[in-house]
């Protein structure tokens, strides 16, 4: 099973950064809540904030981070199982930038449910924003 992480990252109107899953990858051109994959030995947290920076030039602050929700998939054929885990942010600084080419913006909770997104990040959306 691998261990990933996301954010849910959001600006003082209350809107939440998302970002579309680039060609190649797995759910290519769904939307997710911003993050990655968890190095052997990492802290998640931790995780969270390298990946937002390498992702999204962010600077997350680990105190103002919460586990908020997780959500897993399956092994299929040639992937592992991912165990995802959501954290809420409230600490951050930077103005986002697509680092990696992917396509971002900032969606209220209600237009966010509207968008294509992936099937765990879907989960935990409701889970977060109800």
């Amino acid at each position: 099973m691998l261990t990933v992480v996301a954010a849910a990252i959001c600006d003082r109107p209350g809107r939440l950064l998302l970002q579309q899953r680039r060609a190649g990858k797995r759910h290519a051109g769904l939307w997710e809540f911003p993050g990655g994959k968890v190095e052997p030995g990492e802290d998640p947290p931790l995780a969270l904030v390298r990946e937002i920076a390498e992702e999204l030039a962010l600077t997350l602050d680990p105190a103002g981070m919460r586990l908020v929700g997780s959500a897993e998939e399956a092994a299929r054929a040639g992937h592992p199982g991912v165990a995802l885990q959501l954290y809420a942010c409230s600490l951050w600084r930077g103005v986002p930038a697509g680092l990696e080419g992917q396509l971002f913006g900032w969606y209220a909770p209600g237009e966010a449910k509207l968008l294509p997104l992936a099937p765990m990040d879907r989960h935990l959306l409701e889970a977060y924003a109800g």
